[in-house]
């Protein structure tokens, strides 16, 4: 009886971790063996071509780059306005977080339709801009729209990733910092922010592997035309013309070599942090 007790919980587990390693484990492995697999031989060729082809090479670099400044700019106003949630009452606060809870979900084909009939060629806030003045040849469907659309969609996660850690500040701290002659901004930069870097750098973690993967959004929104990792990627394994799954297999290595070594990066800046503090 004893013995049964003991082995309990990992029985318990089994069916997690055979559900973990059938959709975790078994298709990394799978991606990870074929992307050393060309013309049914072990070469580096799939590698050789992703660094011989600019094309491929582009669509890391877009992706790099909407990735970090959607993850940093949504970062920014998500700790915005989670300051601002702590100063409000109860029954405000909670709507507003159940609200995000439900706009954090709110992603993929809905999200980009929803922006194609706002801020399209003919959405209807961009003619009522263009009929006042306001702008002019802005375009949803290239990088700086696809930017627009990307932020939309990390302010909400990173309101409910953020929120909790707010906890850590205590108002004693900001009331003392104010009797002490400091500013709003000095209370800001020497206290609050280094008390909430470990939560800020994991919240941009999160941020950029969530927008790095995503792929529904933009290809509903630019139908594939628009060069990211994620879509060349998709192109390589459910295209209309040439199939090719090992070089895909590689694209994917290296994007989860990416992640792993952001990840690693933060996890040494979050340790540092947490010695210091």
């Amino acid at each position: 009886m004893l013995k049964l007790k003991k082995w309990k919980p990992l029985l318990l587990i089994l069916p997690f971790a055979a559900v973990f390693y059938l959709f975790q484990i078994a298709p990394m492995v799978w991606v990870v063996i074929n992307s050393f697999i060309a013309d049914d031989e072990w070469s580096f060729a799939n590698y050789v071509d992703i660094a011989d082809s600019k094309f491929i090479l582009q669509g890391f670099s877009n992706s790099l780059w909407i990735s970090f400044w959607s993850s940093i700019i949504g970062l920014m106003l998500a700790a915005i306005l989670v300051s601002s949630l702590r100063h409000l009452d109860g029954k405000l606060k909670r709507a507003i977080i159940a609200f995000t809870n439900m706009s954090s979900n709110f992603v993929g084909v809905p999200l980009a339709f929803a922006f194609i009939i706002i801020l399209g060629t003919n959405g209807s806030v961009t003619l009522l801009l263009k009929e006042i003045g306001l702008i002019d040849g802005f375009n949803l469907y290239n990088r700086w729209g696809l930017l627009t659309l990307y932020i939309y969609f990390q302010i909400p996660l990173g309101v409910l990733l953020l929120y909790p850690a707010y906890d850590a500040l205590k108002q004693d701290w900001y009331d003392a910092a104010a009797l002490l002659g400091a500013s709003v901004w000095k209370y800001w930069l020497k206290i609050a922010i280094p008390v909430l870097s470990p939560a800020l750098l994991g919240t941009f973690i999160i941020l950029f592997a969530n927008a790095i993967g995503a792929y529904a959004s933009v290809y509903a929104l630019t139908s594939g035309n628009y060069n990211m990792v994620t879509i060349r990627i998709a192109s390589l394994v459910s295209g209309d013309l040439f199939l090719e799954p090992n070089l895909a297999a590689a694209i994917s290595v290296l994007l989860i070599a990416l992640l792993a070594l952001v990840t690693i990066v933060n996890q040494w800046l979050v340790s540092r942090s947490y010695r210091h503090a």
